[in-house]
């Protein structure tokens, strides 16, 4: 046992040692404060710091206190940012392959199917952020998006006349919902709240956990109950900041992370469900999809796929999906 303790105490020396300098990485996310991601990504922090022999120390910013996700992917490209927790709308401002995973609406018919894809397109998105000098540490989601409206929207027609949310940055995005018949806004997730409350925006396509985190049930409090897509994430570092990083601690660093992307997502797709109940309770009125509205939603959704592969989703990895898809579904029957 004394021989374990001193073993312990000289390799965690060794590798305090390997550090010319303590590094602080400062951390931007649109996740809220004690909400249970900051909660998993201030566990990894720790690990990290225990890993680096107290070299490395992990500062988080929640509810966009760094701005938007265009924002934050600016202050990482200029150092003022070392890491992100983003969804695919911010990291397919780092490289448009990762939209590939979320723009694809009713495209998804389970969450297994999502696992399917990112566990066969992974490496293949995180060498393609490699190639824009950033490191992918792990990919996560947050469930399903649902519409939260001011009005009910059982149909794809209800939305047309009612203001939609749409990102801040996502031009592409907010032109084809334009050429849709659609009137799409464009705002921060800050925005969100004060825009529902004064009536600049009517619905906002959104996970039931932030619809709740963020009270947008309040002012919308008409939720339709649909599969529109899920909500892709994932962590990533400046290459300059993981390449700072001795070997010897890369690894554990790695593990650290994925547990906390595993354990992100499983704990959002759980409170996802809680959280519905929770609004259900405080007055949100959930409409189910019936048959003949799904049939209206997928038709819609698919008629705006050639507008989304190529323009916004590179054809390529467009069609990769839909392949893999294809290939998990034979599987299963």
């Amino acid at each position: 046992m004394k021989m374990k303790m001193i073993f312990s105490c000289v390799l965690l020396l060794s590798v305090a040692t390997a550090w010319a300098a303590p590094l602080r990485i400062k951390l931007g996310t649109l996740a809220p404060k004690d909400s249970s991601p900051h909660q998993s990504l201030k566990v990894m922090g720790e690990q990290w710091k225990t890993a680096s022999g107290g070299a490395v120390t992990l500062t988080i910013y929640t509810d966009g206190t760094q701005g938007g996700e265009a924002e934050m992917v600016r202050r990482m490209r200029i150092g003022q940012l070392q890491a992100g927790l983003f969804t695919a709308t911010g990291l397919g401002m780092i490289d448009e392959s990762i939209s590939a995973l979320q723009i694809l609406p009713m495209g998804y018919r389970s969450l297994a199917e999502l696992d399917y894809v990112r566990q066969k397109m992974g490496p293949k998105l995180e060498a393609r952020l490699a190639q824009k000098g950033f490191v992918a540490l792990f990919w996560t989601d947050a469930g399903w998006v649902k519409f939260f409206s001011r009005r009910p929207a059982l149909f794809p027609d209800d939305l047309r006349s009612q203001k939609l949310f749409a990102w801040a940055g996502d031009n592409k995005t907010l032109g084809i919902m334009k050429a849709a018949g659609y009137q799409p806004i464009s705002l921060e997730t800050a925005d969100i709240l004060p825009g529902l409350n004064t009536g600049l925006i009517d619905v906002v396509p959104t996970t039931p956990f932030y619809a709740l985190v963020g009270q947008f049930y309040g002012p919308a409090p008409h939720m339709l109950d649909i599969n529109w897509a899920p909500l892709f994430g994932g962590l990533v570092l400046t290459k300059k900041t993981w390449d700072a990083f001795p070997p010897a601690t890369q690894t554990a660093f790695r593990e650290a992370a994925a547990k906390a992307g595993d354990e992100i997502r499983a704990q959002l797709r759980k409170e996802n469900d809680e959280a519905v109940e929770a609004m259900k309770k405080r007055g949100l009125i959930v409409h189910a999809l019936t048959p003949e509205a799904e049939a209206a939603w997928r038709q819609m959704a698919e008629s705006i796929y050639p507008k989304i592969r190529g323009p916004i989703v590179p054809a390529d990895l467009f069609d990769e999906v839909q392949q893999l898809l294809q290939e998990y579904r034979v599987g299963q029957k």
